[in-house]
């Protein structure tokens, strides 16, 4: 699927049948210089690089989903933070995810089948779950099943959030029964350097976040889907080693969030997250937060601030994200063994397994501390502290909490979690322009509305109006 999903011709075109169009612009769009057959190492690179920049980037993180989740703050030019958007604020995630991502994985697919190179499909599979329940959490009612093949789905229709979520579920349990250590190599791999186990790993990880998703309107195939895992047995990403990453370099290949602050500085760390951080006494708090200029202190912004207020805080007396988050080679963070740990420790909470919650939620804390470079003693005194301790009677807090914080800088799945798990209980932008409410979701990008009308209808029709506060259907409250 394109987001333009044909040019715009001119009026006296369209006495042309279809068929006849299409075959001029196929005779005459083809570029000598370039190749007719794509190859398959370019399209898997591409397609990770092109995506996790997105998702790491400005519109998607630094713009949208890191301020609503109260991660980060703008400092400048506040009116994304204080929820003041438009349909074209979200054109990106839906632009590159489609156009960059789904249409390249599944020509590589495609290509997988012809040339019996299953591992490929596996992993294009994996990636494009990942890409699809990115579109799907973010704006709910999706392209999915017409998605990516322009040739038959010019228009294609969108798919229930439920509908996408379970056809992930089947893409993954797919993808994992494809994925073979012993078959034909891949190449192009700049997550895992071509390491078949890895993915396969991976796969259950993404298993695991799309069967919490699920979980509270779906608890039984939530059960299921994890009991299936259990069945194979596959197991999911055991150290930090094995998050899913992309390990940036220098420029021009560098982090996109260093990318932004080479040139610009609009935003400090939140207000909210430096005192959770500091009541905490986490560890962490200097390795996402760096010291104020003028004050050598912690000082967050608070969320939604008019441009003059948040001015008047000072460029140098608030905090920039920490040095760790703004190098050229900072990894834009897939999904992580922190992450894992606490997905498993929720779906023992829920009796979807019989594993102990307590102990894996322990787990994940170290994980997350560890990936940070925390060491052990500091580990053992921060899980020590009683309001650290996991309380079995309410495990959306301390579950939520803790979540919350190990996936700072992960705008789009800390977003995710929040909306699902109610914690940590945020309050609304101090000027916000929702009534006293927070975005619940992303709008659809404008051109869905110009270019597939009738299907973009029927989404709003089913999922309720195209606004930031509408609940998301597994968004239950």
């Amino acid at each position: 699927m394109k987001t333009t999903y044909i040019p715009i011709l001119l009026s006296g075109l369209l006495l042309f049948s279809l068929p006849s169009c299409k075959k001029a612009l196929d005779e005459t769009n083809i570029n000598p210089n370039a190749s007719e057959k794509p190859e398959p190492a370019f399209l898997l690179t591409g397609a990770i690089k092109t995506t996790s920049d997105s998702y790491w980037g400005t519109a998607n993180n630094m713009n949208s989903s890191l301020l609503f989740v109260q991660h980060w703050a703008a400092i400048q030019y506040t009116d994304a933070d204080r929820y003041i958007l438009t349909n074209t604020s979200f054109q990106d995630l839906w632009t590159t995810g489609y156009t960059k991502g789904i249409v390249n994985l599944n020509e590589l697919i495609k290509l997988a089948e012809a040339s019996g190179n299953v591992n490929y499909k596996g992993v294009a599979l994996v990636l494009r779950s990942w890409i699809f329940c990115l579109e799907t959490d973010a704006y709910g009612d999706i392209p999915y099943s017409q998605a990516g093949d322009i040739n038959q789905f010019l228009s294609p229709k969108y798919d229930p959030q439920r509908d996408v979520y379970l056809g992930l579920l089947n893409d993954l349990k797919t993808a994992q029964g494809l994925l073979d250590p012993a078959g034909a190599a891949i190449q192009g791999d700049i997550i895992y350097n071509n390491a078949i186990p890895n993915w396969k790993k991976f796969a259950n990880a993404l298993r695991l976040r799309i069967a919490l998703r699920i979980a509270d309107r779906e608890p039984e195939l939530a059960k299921q889907t994890l009991a299936d895992i259990s069945a194979e047995g596959g197991s999911y990403i055991n150290a930090n080693a094995e998050n899913a990453v992309v390990a940036y370099k220098a420029s021009p290949n560098q982090n996109p969030v260093s990318n932004i602050f080479d040139t610009r500085d609009d935003h400090r760390v939140s207000k909210t997250m430096i005192d959770k951080l500091s009541a905490l006494n986490d560890p962490r708090l200097p390795v996402y937060a760096s010291p104020a200029e003028t004050t050598g202190l912690y000082t967050g912004v608070p969320n939604g601030l008019t441009t003059g207020d948040a001015a008047a805080l000072g460029l140098t007396r608030t905090s920039e994200p920490g040095a760790y988050f703004r190098a050229p080679s900072a990894p834009a963070v897939i999904i992580s063994y922190a992450e894992v740990l606490f997905g498993r420790a929720e779906a023992a909470a829920r009796g979807l397994t019989v594993e102990n919650a307590a102990e894996l939620y322990s787990e994940a804390i170290s994980a997350s501390l560890v990936q940070y470079g925390i060491g052990a003693t500091a580990i053992a005194t921060y899980k020590a502290n009683a309001a650290v301790k996991y309380d079995a009677s309410n495990f959306k807090k301390s579950i939520g909490e803790q979540k919350w914080i190990a996936l700072f800088g992960q705008g789009l799945e800390a977003f995710a979690e929040w909306r699902r798990l109610d914690y940590p209980q945020l309050r609304p932008a101090v000027a916000g322009a929702l009534n006293g409410n927070m975005p619940l979701r992303f709008i659809y990008p404008g051109t869905e509305q110009s270019l597939n009308p009738e299907h973009y209808q029927a989404a709003v029709a089913n999922q309720g109006p195209d606004l930031l506060t509408t609940k998301l259907w597994f968004d239950v409250r």
